[in-house]
């Protein structure tokens, strides 16, 4: 027998193996299945039947037998397997090797770039591998038929890329691993889910007031389901904060599935602030079970239900559940990915439902290759994409400048249409504009006026100054990353209670970007630091949200001149706008993107273009090195707040696990290199192991405004 796997059962001498051949035709099977999909089933099928042809070499059997102790007379010696199916793969379906061969070289290393692949491909089929071709009457796949632009092909072999891992995976697992493999596809099928979110509506519906709010929340809502039943496409749902969006965009997501059969919906967001709300809020409609919240900051072992904590776990490594909230950072970078575990989740984005939560936020430097990536998702995978905001860049159609060129969305349909007029009747707040320059002092004067009021400033420096100037009579929160994320969410809950209860009446918070978009708070005053017209909105949708009052205000103020960078060039288009009779209109925001765009020196800073639309030539590893849709320069520590020490006294102990450093990086907070530095001199940084660094003294952490990089001890006295 030719061996895939063997293990050993427990408590038991008795060695159990797979064969190769079962294992490949049961990954063919999972394959053919996923890929199936959209039209490349046969190719599918073919990935899983040669992605393990080199286990068949004697050198590799006996690595097998050696490494897992069945045989420890034999040498183990690691021995490649996986180019021999990308050899055999070129013999058999030459025509068809560009998009077969690369997969199955890389379904344990990785997708490589061209170059590698082709020297790959002038080595030796083994002698002791069967290369008798295998046994397919083989046609050409009805998706090749949908491929049309230069983004789909890179895309299309990273989703088969996808199937194959995928499959492998799961059917290792059912070998290997039976209790995990069990846990899997536990949760309710989305069709079923539809029931759920009427009741919910109904409810919701009956328990609210009459308002004029509520009546256009319903508006939007019976307008979302009404545009359900349209072709599977591009969606815009752009409504004014307090529209009731997120609710909205569901109601449209979930109806559009049942009509066009599709398997899930994935929500993707930029803060995972916003992520933790939104996930509560589906938690509640459809269940813990059948909600899955895919992000950095995710504690599974927190879940008291242990068998739920363990099926969620599992979901995250291919987001086989009916509803996924996710961050930008792990949709996008794992669309670009030539990593098998980053791309393993990728195929069950096809034939579904994805909702861009907060579009106006996506980096302009990579906008052209994600654009180029959603049509090809739509394109070959039969993926509907909803984009949502309340404030919508220019992404319909093309544009272009004598510098720059952005090829858009051209058939991007918006449900809500411009005679609904929602920035009028949605209309809460007046925007006040003042850019003389204020000092921190200044500002922090300003606030202490207002009863209730909330601050938002472009950096965490800022921030800290500003909270450090107020007298602190009444209540007064801070919210930077200079925080741990358990220290705000822990802020952020803290000041939603505060807001709840009348008796507060001296609320002042002072916040960076973060709280501005998405976060559910109302303030009767804002004060928003220069900016962007799509951010300044987003803060003032933070005023007044409710309704409550007449009219809400928020002030738009300076500290100065921002730096160069993102922020000054937003600053710039935003006061480049000229003749502006109402801020909240549609027709500002196209203004304003315009404005912007045009300061855009490329849509595609890092050449993705260059790395992967030349199918000849695709260099999948340097462009996933590239794509980075955060570019942290910064350096991670972990700070001494609340159960950090007891967790760094865990790794000490223990060393490095999955789940501990996923518990530690709640209380990570990243630095400058320059910060990094200072404090490492001052003697504050541990470092636990290589490249893990850790902050022991408590002190050097504000329960108020996080980590400080001041020294401490200089300001206390020493007393013998």
């Amino acid at each position: 027998m030719i061996i895939s796997h063997i293990k050993q059962l427990n408590g038991n001498q008795e060695w159990i193996p797979q064969s190769n051949e079962e294992h490949s035709n049961n990954v063919a099977t999972l394959a053919e299945r996923f890929a199936s999909k959209f039209g490349f089933g046969q190719i599918g099928k073919i990935l899983g039947l040669l992605h393990d042809k080199g286990k068949e070499q004697k050198a590799f059997q006996d690595h097998i037998k050696s490494s897992s102790g069945y045989d420890s007379t034999l040498k183990d010696v690691r021995v490649e397997h996986a180019y021999v199916g990308a050899l055999l793969s070129r013999k058999q379906f030459p025509q068809f090797d560009s998009i077969i061969g690369p997969e199955i070289y890389g379904h344990h290393s990785g997708l490589h770039d061209y170059n590698e692949y082709e020297e790959v491909l002038n080595r030796e089929i083994p002698n002791d591998v069967d290369d008798m071709p295998i046994d397919i009457n083989f046609q050409i796949p009805l998706g090749m038929s949908n491929i049309k632009e230069a983004a789909d092909c890179h895309n299309l072999i990273r989703v088969l890329f996808s199937c194959l891992v995928d499959a492998d995976y799961l059917d290792t697992e059912a070998f290997m691993n039976k209790r995990n493999s069990l846990q899997r596809g536990k949760a309710d099928k989305l069709a079923s889910l539809k029931p759920m979110l009427d009741d919910y509506l109904d409810k919701l519906k009956k328990n609210a007031k009459d308002t004029p709010v509520n009546r256009i929340r319903n508006q939007v809502q019976q307008r979302c389901l009404d545009m359900s039943s349209h072709d599977t496409g591009f969606y815009s749902l752009t409504v004014p904060t307090g529209g009731g969006k997120t609710l909205s965009s569901l109601v449209w997501a979930i109806n559009h599935a049942i009509v066009h059969n599709k398997e899930r919906v994935i929500i993707a967001i930029p803060y995972t602030s916003i992520i933790t709300q939104t996930a509560s809020i589906l938690r509640s409609i459809f269940g813990d079970k059948n909600v899955l919240e895919h992000h950095s900051n995710v504690d599974f072992d927190s879940i008291r239900e242990k068998e739920l904590s363990e099926q969620l776990r599992l979901a995250t490594e291919n987001w086989d559940y009916p509803i996924v909230v996710t961050t930008n950072v792990q949709l996008f970078e794992s669309m670009f990915s030539n990593r098998p575990k980053d791309c393993r989740k990728l195929h069950n984005i096809a034939n579904s439902i994805l909702i861009l939560d907060e579009v106006q936020t996506l980096p302009l430097q990579y906008l052209q290759p994600i654009i180029d990536s959603l049509k090809s998702y739509n394109r070959l995978f039969s993926t509907s994409v909803l984009l949502t905001t309340a404030s919508l860049p220019a992404l319909k159609g093309d544009f272009k400048t004598n510098t720059v060129e952005l090829k858009g969305i051209q058939n991007l349909k918006e449900i809500i249409p411009e005679e609904f007029e929602l920035h009028k009747k949605l209309k809460r707040v007046e925007l006040h504009f003042n850019y003389d320059k204020a000092s921190h002092e200044e500002i922090a004067h300003n606030l202490e006026k207002e009863n209730r009021v909330l601050c938002i400033v472009n950096t965490r420096k800022h921030a800290q100054t500003i909270y450090n100037n107020l007298s602190h009579d009444g209540l007064t929160f801070h919210l930077s990353r200079m925080m741990c994320p358990a220290h705000i969410k822990k802020t952020i809950d803290e000041i939603k209670l505060a807001l709840q209860n009348t008796n507060n009446k001296k609320i002042i918070v002072v916040a960076t970007q973060l709280i501005e978009a998405g976060v559910d708070i109302d303030f009767p005053v804002v004060y928003r630091q220069e900016t962007g017209l799509d951010s300044v909105l987003q803060a003032a949708g933070r005023c007044n949200r409710e309704g409550k009052l007449d009219i809400g205000h928020t002030t738009i103020f300076s500290l100065g001149p921002n730096p160069p960078g993102t922020i000054s060039d937003a600053t710039n288009a935003f006061k480049n706008m000229e003749n502006v009779e109402d801020w909240f209109a549609p027709k500002a925001m196209t203004n304003f993107f315009y404005q912007l765009f045009s300061r855009t020196e490329s849509f595609d800073k890092q050449n993705m273009a260059t790395y992967l639309y030349d199918p000849s030539s695709i260099c999948f590893k340097t462009a996933s090195q590239n794509f980075r849709l955060i570019e942290d320069n910064g350096v991670s520590i972990i700070v001494n707040y609340e159960d950090s020490p007891k967790l760094v006294k865990t790794l000490i102990s223990d060393g490095i696990s999955y789940p501990l450093m996923r518990k530690l990086g709640q209380y990570t907070v990243s630095v400058h290199k320059r910060d990094f530095d200072k404090l490492n001199k001052a003697g504050f940084i541990e470092e636990i192991t290589e490249g893990i660094y850790y902050i022991p003294d408590a002190k050097q952490y504000d329960n108020k405004v996080g980590l400080t990089l001041d020294n401490h001890w200089l300001d206390e006295i020493l007393i013998k």
